[in-house]
């Protein structure tokens, strides 16, 4: 067992601004993570570098000679993003502005809150401010339609540096604010760099321990210190010292993983196990991980033999994943992930190489037109409740033939633009009231149901085009939208 040493102990208390406060406290009624949080960039136990490149922008951004309007700190959880951007307001003497994705879900909220801290002065007598948006992953959808936009607009009005961080900025909700930020990447922290950090904290609270105890936390950690802090003060909760079997408790916590790293362990793997695994915390479902695969295998093997090989077992890990669908056979998807993800990777002959993968193609021409899509939903849900038929229905038996009849200028018919009849010699064709539609015109023959050359009926205007669409809202919308 190895205990504290007094030199040990002085320099870890000496981290934290608050731990002799802290100690005086109940035991483990404090959390570790915030007893022992470190005051200064050079004690973090990781990310020291991008700590410092962000220390940098804000005082660039602070003499307004900073490239990039906002700082965007991207990593998994617990990797000190948060930490950071504290120690660095602490050490300008900046007001510290903080919000969080469940603050800002609007864009009246966006404005209301974030925009008015960043215009005006500190309340507090700061020489500055840090306006700090965290967890912008927690935007979503509908819910926050408009906040991304209205962050974008905050960061361009501020007369303060704004702070973003989130784990995954590869979203493509967020590709207008990736242009207007500073790229700060914050990685994994290192386990032999976590076992160091566990170690002073139970120097500093008189713990005894083995090296295997504290070796065990930091590896089931997974590179995330806070969660590695947590677990340890859960499991040394009581006791005055700590070894291998009282750690057994703990299980390896699944981290989630950027979606590039998770490419490169598909394609990197040598077995189909690895594969498999490498699917493990990943950033997105199943059948966005096939799309990032099929996307990529082009990417990764520019060989004819190995990529038709790859595409083979694709194709047949596809075949399984749809009919675990539409069959509701959901065991056939493990053999789905199997072949789709251990066939790309088996594909690969000889050694691994370095690729540059992209974004899905199919899913960015998707995300261009959701608008669209979101309109033909709606129309057909209206279909559904007035037809009183379901939405499958209304795709197949309704909206085929509604998409003809708009087409053919059938519902709010345009007055102008629209061809003669042959032989009419300039004059409209126009049904008199209480007489047949057989009705000799002005200076022509009797036209029964005149129609232009193309097979269509002359459009018509004013009282008769306003009634035609007052019979059916559905299609009246239907032709509004597909208007130019």
């Amino acid at each position: 067992m190895s205990g504290p040493t007094e030199t040990d102990c002085g320099r870890q208390i000496a981290m934290s601004a608050t731990n002799e406060e802290a100690g005086t406290r109940v035991a483990g009624r404090v959390p570790w993570t915030e007893e022992f949080m470190p005051a200064r960039l050079d004690d973090m136990a990781g990310n020291r570098t991008a700590a410092e490149q962000l220390l940098s922008w804000v005082k660039d951004r602070l003499a307004g000679q900073a490239k990039k309007k906002t700082a965007l700190l991207h990593g998994p959880p617990g990797t000190g993003k948060t930490l950071s951007v504290s120690i660095v307001a602490r050490m300008l003497d900046a007001e510290l502005i903080e919000m969080n994705a469940s603050d800002f879900r609007t864009e009246v909220l966006v404005e209301k809150v974030a925009g008015g801290a960043a215009t005006q002065a500190s309340l507090f007598g700061k020489r500055a401010k840090i306006i700090f948006l965290d967890e912008l992953d927690g935007l979503s959808g509908k819910e926050d339609r408009g906040g991304v936009g209205a962050i974008a607009a905050v960061i361009n009005n501020s007369r303060y540096p704004v702070v973003l961080a989130m784990n995954d900025p590869w979203d493509p909700k967020f590709r207008s604010l990736r242009d207007i930020c500073e790229m700060i990447k914050f990685s994994r922290i290192r386990t032999p760099s976590i076992a160091a950090q566990l170690k002073k904290v139970a120097m500093a609270k008189g713990l005894l321990f083995t090296e295997g105890a504290i070796e065990m936390v930091a590896e089931r950690a997974g590179g995330d210190l806070r969660a590695a802090i947590n677990d340890f003060q859960m499991v040394a909760s009581g006791r005055r010292s700590l070894a291998e079997e009282d750690v057994g408790m703990l299980y390896e916590r699944t981290q989630e993983k950027g979606i590039f790293d998770v490419m490169k362990g598909v394609f990197s793997a040598d077995t189909v196990l690895e594969a498999k695994l490498a699917l493990e915390g990943a950033p997105a479902d199943i059948e966005m991980l096939l799309q990032w695969i099929n996307e990529n295998i082009a990417v990764q093997y520019p060989a004819a033999a190995e990529r038709a090989e790859a595409y083979d077992w694709l194709s047949k890990g596809d075949f399984f994943m749809s009919n675990a669908r539409r069959k509701q056979m959901w065991g056939l998807m493990g053999y789905g992930i199997e072949l789709a993800a251990g066939g790309a990777a088996l594909a690969r002959r000889g050694d691994y190489a370095f690729a540059r993968y992209s974004f899905p193609k199919r899913i960015g021409a998707m995300s261009k037109t959701k608008e669209e899509r979101g309109a033909k939903k709606e129309l057909l849900l209206s279909i559904g409740r007035d037809a009183h038929v379901s939405k499958k229905k209304a795709i197949l038996e309704y909206l085929p033939y509604i998409e003809i009849i708009t087409q053919a200028g059938g519902f709010k018919e345009r007055a102008a633009g629209v061809p003669k009849p042959e032989g009419q010699g300039g004059a409209s064709v126009a049904k008199p009231e209480g007489g047949s539609s057989d009705q000799r015109t002005d200076d022509g023959p009797r036209e029964a149901n005149p129609r232009t050359r193309s097979g269509r009926r002359p459009k018509r205007s004013g009282a008769s085009a306003a009634k035609a669409g007052s019979n059916s809202d559905i299609l009246s919308w239907l032709d509004d939208s597909k208007a130019p």
